[in-house]
This record gives structure tokens, C-alpha cells and sequence, in this order.
């Protein structure tokens, strides 16, 4: 298989060009065939929601086990309506402030959605994107779009179209290249229908924002049993099991700002002998030789430290390291999504 790769600037889809590339994606999608497609969170690979074949070539393209739902992606509220039976209060709520945007919710589906996209559960996640091209791709599809990252299954997400072509070049039938994503980590993936409200998986929507929205809410604490031994159906996109990895052994390394060059070098010589990846806040002054360093962004702008996150894990890992070493940010707004990717992406002795 050919991948094609339509180039689309964001920022002028009224162009001939953007809606040749636009229309001939979805016809792919309606013709049954897979489409990676950006997102301001990272590229998702689509396919067309309501087609349990078309579903199935994804899971067959990412090697993604069949446990593992997959997230469904909208255009408009007629959409919502004919993939759910019912949408909670709060659902309704957190619809009004955060759609489009990068927040999922879980809701009972109907009958059109197919097993395959929940991994045999009542429940769906849906959310509607914020990206113009995603939300035009769908437009033009007339479909709702099933559409998890867009890379193989455990590996570090794609933030680029080049990372997906790293994975799923000749797997896919064609990419919709519109630059670097904006978020760079995946949506928050929410229970509205339990009360207090559960987080399977945190994002750039936060806790904060939920409750201050819709209502108390907590974080899924189920993930460690989950990894030990997953059911048989995953309760969420993006829980259990190790999830966003890179090649490399990924040591992560905990210390507040004043005493992370410190505990990173510990961490350096400890690990001498390997090809040694950093992950660098600005903040930290360096001096080890023999390593690659990667600038992660500020310390005191995670929201930037979110976006070039898998960017900087891919990147070490083109240069060749076996072991990266990576801080891990506090858990205030977005660092507690950060710091969930790294948890299931990081070594464990």
C-alpha cells in the first residue's frame, strides 16, 4: 500500500488545493479506508466509526489489541445524537464549555456503534475536536470518525505527520500533513455518568476545569491491576498496560527545580556506559559530557513542555540513545497529564 500525503495549511481551507486534499480524504474514509488525520492534540488515525471492517483495519494497522476502545470523533451535535442514548447533566455542561476541544466523554451508546470501536462496553468516548481540519475532514465525510493515535500500538504518539509515517507508512491509506499539533497530549478521557466524575486519563482539560464546570471529580485509580493483568475489555482509552513509550529505556527522575541538575546527573552517571538522551527544562544548566540533549521547553510553562513532549522523545530516539533520562513535572493544570504519559512510558526497575 501507497500512503498518500495531502499537505493542508490550517489556516487557508477554502484553497483549491485544501479542499482537493479534504474531499479526497474523505472518500477514503467513506470507502472504508484508514486516514491519519491531525488533531490539536496529536494526529489520530481515522477511520469511519459506524464500519466495524473499517474499525478493524485500525486495530490491524497500530497492532492494537482488540481490549483497547477507541475514541470517536464529531463534527456536530446531530452526530452525538445518533452515537448515544442519553447524555447526563453534567455531560451537557462540560459539552457547552469544552466542545470543540480536547476533552472525551464516556457516554451509553446506541445501538449504531459497533463493539469493536468499545471493546464490547456500553459505554463510548466521543469528543469533537478542536483542529480546523479534523473538524472539516468529518464535515466533509459525513461520518463520525473512530480515531485513536496514529502510530503503533505502546509507542510514543505522533505530533507530526512525520512520526506517523515513521510507524504507519504503507499501513495507511493516506496522511493529512497540517503541521505540528498543539497540545501534543491526548484528550482528557472522562466519566460523566458516575458520581463523583472519574478521569481515566488526564489532559489539557484539567480536574480544576471539570469541577469548576460540572461537579466533583476523581482520578481513575485502577491502573496498576489493570497492567498487571488487563480484562478483557479496557474501562477507557489510554489507562493500564505501558502506553506513549519511545525505544529507549526512559528513566524518569523526580526532584523539585532547584535539585533536578543534581538528581539528573546522579542519574547520568548511574547510567554510564549507555547512549544517554536528556530531556532538558531550559531552566537546568548541564555539563556531563558525551550526552544528547534535548530542549524540552520552561519548567515554568508546562503547556510548552506538553507540546514538545513526544516531539523530543522521538527525537532521541533518532539519535540513536538507549537510555533517556526525563524529569517529571508537578502535577498542577497540564503536568498531571505529563506526568501520566510518563508514568506508563517510564522504566520500571
Amino acid at each position: 500500500m501507497n500512503t498518500l500525503r495531502l499537505v493542508v495549511d490550517p489556516a487557508r481551507l477554502k484553497t483549491p488545493a485544501a479542499k482537493e486534499a479534504l474531499n479526497r480524504a474523505a472518500e477514503i474514509l467513506r470507502a472504508g479506508g484508514l486516514v491519519a488525520l491531525p488533531t490539536e492534540t496529536v494526529y489520530g488515525l481515522g477511520a469511519n466509526a459506524l464500519d466495524a471492517a473499517a474499525v478493524e483495519s485500525i486495530f490491524k494497522a497500530k497492532q492494537r489489541p482488540a481490549w483497547d476502545p477507541v475514541i470517536v470523533h464529531i463534527a456536530d451535535q446531530k452526530m452525538l445524537k445518533e452515537l448515544v442514548d442519553e447524555v447526563p447533566e453534567a455531560a451537557r455542561r462540560l459539552i457547552k464549555a469544552y466542545w470543540p476541544g480536547p476533552l472525551t466523554l464516556l457516554l451509553p451508546r446506541s445501538v449504531a456503534v459497533p463493539d469493536v470501536v468499545t471493546a464490547g462496553r456500553e459505554l463510548v468516548g466521543i469528543r469533537m475536536p478542536a483542529h480546523p481540519v479534523a473538524l472539516e475532514l468529518i464535515r466533509r465525510a459525513g461520518i463520525p470518525v473512530a480515531a485513536p493515535s496514529a502510530n503503533t500500538f505502546g509507542h510514543t504518539s505522533p505530533t507530526m505527520a512525520s512520526h506517523v509515517l515513521e510507524d504507519l507508512d504503507g499501513r495507511i491509506d493516506a496522511i493529512l500533513d497540517a503541521g505540528p499539533t498543539v497540545h501534543g497530549v491526548e484528550s482528557t478521557v472522562l466519566d460523566p455518568c458516575q458520581s463523583p466524575m472519574v478521569i481515566y486519563r488526564p489532559g489539557a482539560v484539567t480536574a480544576a476545569m471539570i469541577e469548576k464546570t460540572a461537579g466533583a471529580v476523581e482520578f481513575f485509580r485502577g491502573g496498576e491491576q489493570l497492567a498487571d493483568k488487563p480484562p478483557e475489555a479496557m474501562p477507557s482509552p489510554g489507562v493500564g498496560l505501558r502506553h506513549y513509550a519511545p525505544k529507549a529505556r526512559l528513566v524518569l527522575v523526580e526532584a523539585p527545580l532547584e535539585e533536578l541538575g543534581a538528581r539528573l546527573a546522579e542519574a547520568a552517571h548511574e547510567w554510564h556506559g549507555e547512549r544517554l538522551g536528556v530531556m532538558l527544562p531550559v531552566e537546568v544548566s548541564w555539563a556531563i559530557p558525551e550526552t544528547i540533549l534535548y530542549i524540552w521547553g520552561r519548567w515554568s510553562m508546562p503547556d510548552e513542555m506538553a507540546r514538545k513532549l513526544y516531539a523530543g522523545l522521538r527525537t532521541l530516539d533518532a539519535r540513536g540513545c538507549t537510555v533517556i533520562l526525563c524529569p517529571v513535572p508537578p502535577a498542577e493544570g497540564i503536568g498531571a497529564a505529563i506526568r501520566d504519559r510518563l508514568r506508563k512510558a517510564g522504566y520500571k526497575k
